[in-house]
C-alpha cells in the first residue's frame, strides 16, 4: 500500500510526483472542491495552534512544551516513514532539512512559546498576519523568483501597520514578547521556503516527517531533561494544549495542507492561508475569553490585505 493510496489519491509516475507546480495530473484528477476542503481544513487545524500553546504554558515550561510536541510528533513521524517505506534523503538535503527543522520544529513553536508568557494569543496573531509575506520574501530567496516592485510596496507597508500596532499598544507593555514574535515570524518562513523547495523532491508530508526524525534525538533528550518534577500542578487543560500542537499543529495538519496543495494548486489553494489569523482570533475569544479589540482586528485587515496585495505581485 503506497501513501497516495492510502491519502485516495492515483499513483503518478516518477515524473509527474517531481513537477514543481504540485502534480498537474494529480490536480486535474482529483478534483478542485477537495482540494479546496482539504486546504481549509488544515489552514483550521493550524489557527488553533497559538491558542492551544497559550493554554499549554500556563503550566508548562516553553522549552518542555516545545522539546515534547517535536518529539512525539517525531515519533509518529518516523512511524509514518516506516509504514509507507519512504526512501532516505540524499545527502544533499540533510543541510536543507536541518534549516526546516530550525524553522518550524525548533524555532517556531519555541519563540511563540515564549512569547506567549508576556501577551495574549489574540495579541500574536496579528503577528501571524505577517507569516505568508515571510514565507513569500524567503521564497525570492530561495527560490529564485523575481517579483515586480509592487510586491515590495506591499510588503513594507504591511510591516510598518505591524510595528505602528506594537507602538500604539505602548509595545503591547511587552516589548520583549513582540520581538519574540517577530522573530518566530522569521525562522517560520524561512523553514516554509525551505521546506517548499525541497518538497518538490521529497515530497510535502515527507519533508516534515524527515526534519521531525533529524531533530527527534535532540527532543527526546531535550524533553526528559526539562520534564516537570512534578505533574501535580499541570491542569487538563495544558495536556489538551500539548496534545493539540502535538499531533494537529505538527503532524495531522500538514497532511492535510500538503494534499490541498497537490489537488486545488499551489497558488489557488494557498490563498487560503489568509483566513487564518480571523479564524485564530475566533478561537482566542471563544475558548480563552480573550478581548479582541477592535483597532486588533483593523490591523488584522490591514496586513492580511497586505499579504494579498504582495503575493499577488510575487511573479
Amino acid at each position: 500500500m503506497t501513501v497516495r493510496e492510502f491519502q485516495g489519491e492515483t499513483p503518478l509516475p516518477p515524473q509527474s510526483r517531481r513537477d514543481p507546480q504540485g502534480g498537474k495530473a494529480a490536480r486535474q484528477g482529483g478534483g478542485a472542491v477537495s482540494g479546496w476542503l482539504n486546504g481549509f481544513i488544515g489552514v483550521l487545524i493550524f489557527s488553533g495552534s497559538l491558542p492551544a500553546t497559550r493554554v499549554a504554558v500556563m503550566a508548562l515550561d516553553p522549552i518542555f512544551l516545545t522539546a515534547a510536541r517535536a518529539a512525539i510528533a517525531g515519533v509518529l513521524g518516523l512511524a509514518m516513514l516506516l509504514l509507507f517505506r519512504e526512501k532516505r534523503p540524499e545527502r544533499s538535503d540533510l543541510l536543507s532539512l536541518v534549516v526546516i527543522a530550525l524553522g518550524v520544529v525548533v524555532g517556531f513553536p519555541l519563540l511563540t512559546a515564549l512569547a506567549l508568557k508576556h501577551i495574549t494569543s489574540a495579541h500574536s496573531i496579528v503577528f501571524i498576519g505577517l507569516l505568508p509575506l515571510a514565507t513569500a520574501i524567503f521564497g525570492v530567496l530561495r527560490g529564485g523568483d523575481r517579483p515586480r516592485p509592487a510586491f515590495w510596496l506591499f510588503s513594507c507597508l504591511g510591516s510598518a501597520l505591524v510595528a505602528g500596532y506594537a507602538l500604539a499598544q505602548g509595545l503591547s507593555a511587552s516589548p520583549v514578547g513582540d520581538a519574540l514574535m517577530l522573530a518566530a515570524v522569521i525562522v517560520c518562513g524561512l523553514g516554509y521556503a525551505e521546506g517548499a523547495v525541497l518538497a518538490r523532491r521529497l515530497g510535502g508530508w515527507q519533508v516534515i516527517c524527515w526534519a521531525l526524525v533529524l531533530s527527534l534525538p535532540v527532543m527526546l533528550a531535550l524533553t526528559l531533561i526539562t520534564m516537570p518534577r512534578s505533574l501535580a500542578g499541570v491542569g487538563s487543560g495544558a495536556w489538551i494544549g500539548l496534545a493539540y500542537v502535538s499531533l494537529f499543529s505538527m503532524l495531522i495538519g500538514f497532511i492535510f495542507w500538503y494534499r490541498g496543495l497537490a489537488q486545488g494548486g499551489i497558488a489557488a489553494v494557498g490563498q487560503l492561508q489568509l483566513l487564518q489569523p480571523f479564524f485564530g482570533l475566533a478561537l482566542a475569544a471563544t475558548l480563552l475569553g480573550e478581548q479582541v479589540s477592535p483597532l486588533m482586528i483593523v490591523v488584522t485587515l490591514g496586513v492580511v490585505a497586505c499579504v494579498f496585495g504582495a503575493k499577488k505581485f510575487a511573479r
